[in-house]
């Protein structure tokens, strides 16, 4: 591997004509300055963080409807080629949404739907957000398929990367639960754990970046189009609610871009005239170990503090979050909040959901799960209105948040009298 100076790294790589869809540029967030489409993450004018803009055609319902059970249903409205389907890639998406009688009837909600990712190729909604960055390295020329991760996104690139017959090289923290450890290096042989947290291993894998020709990071020099696939979690609960907007929704914070594009799929649903306008209320949900976001919109502070994580929910530990202050203006904008709760509630929400609705969920689920609980008892959160909480991952990969609270009931003899004996119902 020859370092390459940030210059040659960064130079202009010829794409085909549509490949990204119906994309046209990127747009800085701050001050609106615009660039040509390609691997860029920073605004060549301010440094502000970039987003994809489009030129949408006319979009029908029926067209959706039509297209295949995944997320390529929208391919109309993600920066991806018309012909995404026809390349080797896991096909996340499309998911199940349930209505979730039991639980709403513990936590005193009238409706309540759980959008269930953990049903994703790897268990994770990351397999959406890779399975668009995936397409944007192809389309540039990317000769590596690499990230920082938490847990999640590193299963995600891993197997993705595999699937599409690109070389994957995925960074974690070395303290990572070992479940995501394995289940990203059964996908590849290029683990590379880091001593430090998340920040430490996304700080290294920015300078790799600017430095090594050729290598596509999901969530660093392709984040734009990575971050777009996160719109679908928020086209497919419109569309399974029949073509229509909840009134509130709780998601986990990690980085904040899942906030921020649920959000900014709802708006395009809207002006596309796929669904009618309607006040929804956003929610943010922390843990209280890595909870600067949460801490800023309790401080009414318009800026968000680092903090070192010290949490159980290590796929939400991000200390320094990109879109953090993006989640304190949705948040506030629609009438939400943004909480956090402990990790002793973090583990005893992924028991509740486990119990009442016969899902298992990681301690990102537990997190959501536990902060609407919280903001129903609080009076933060109305309880008539319809409720969506988002689901992100299966909890067989953070075994250990909950290995300690369950377990047998008994342990008996092989005897009738011995199940008598011991009560059990």
């Amino acid at each position: 591997m020859t370092a390459q100076s940030s210059t040659q790294a960064a130079t202009r790589p010829v794409v085909r004509e549509g490949a990204f869809g119906h994309a046209t540029g990127l747009a800085c967030r701050e001050c609106g300055a615009t660039q040509e489409l390609g691997p860029h993450y920073v605004c060549s004018e301010c440094f502000g963080p970039l987003e994809i803009v489009y030129d949408f055609p006319a979009v029908t319902r029926e067209q959706i409807e039509a297209g295949p059970a995944n997320i390529w249903r929208y391919k109309a409205l993600l920066p991806v080629p018309d012909d995404i389907e026809t390349s080797p890639n896991l096909e996340p998406g499309f998911t199940r949404l349930l209505r979730a009688d039991n639980l709403a009837a513990e936590l005193g909600l009238s409706r309540l739907w759980v959008k269930d990712d953990s049903t994703n190729p790897t268990n994770s909604f990351k397999d959406r957000v890779v399975a668009c960055a995936l397409s944007a390295a192809r389309e540039l020329g990317s000769k590596v398929f690499a990230c920082p991760s938490t847990g999640n996104l590193a299963n995600a690139v891993a197997a993705a990367g595999a699937r599409a017959g690109i070389k994957t090289v995925v960074f974690i923290p070395s303290n990572l639960e070992t479940p995501k450890k394995v289940n990203s290096a059964i996908y590849t042989e290029n683990l590379v754990a880091v001593d430090g947290n998340y920040d430490d291993v996304n700080k290294l894998a920015s300078e790799i970046a600017g430095e090594e020709d050729g290598w596509a990071f999901v969530n660093v020099n392709v984040r734009p189009f990575y971050a777009e696939g996160s719109k679908t979690l928020g086209y497919e609960i419109a569309e399974q609610l029949g073509w229509r907007l909840p009134d509130q929704i709780v998601i986990p914070v990690a980085s904040g871009s899942q906030l921020t594009k649920v959000h900014k799929a709802f708006r395009e649903l809207v002006k596309l005239g796929l669904v009618e306008d309607k006040p929804v209320k956003i929610y943010g949900a922390q843990a209280t170990g890595c909870s600067p976001v949460s801490e800023a919109f309790r401080q009414g502070w318009d800026a968000i503090k680092p903090v070192r994580p010290d949490t159980i929910a290590k796929s939400l530990a991000i200390g320094n979050p990109a879109d953090g202050i993006y989640v304190l203006d949705i948040c506030r904008e629609t009438g939400g909040a943004v909480a956090d709760i402990s990790d002793d509630e973090v583990r005893d929400a992924i028991v509740l959901l486990a119990r009442t609705e016969g899902i298992f969920t990681e301690t990102a689920g537990g997190t959501t799960v536990g902060v609407l609980k919280k903001l129903v008892e609080s009076g933060v959160l109305d309880p008539e209105l319809e409720t969506v909480v988002i689901n992100t991952g299966h909890g067989l990969k953070t075994l250990d948040a909950v290995t300690d609270l369950v377990g047998p009931a008994a342990t008996i003899a092989p005897t009738y009298q011995a199940f008598v004996d011991a009560d059990i119902v």
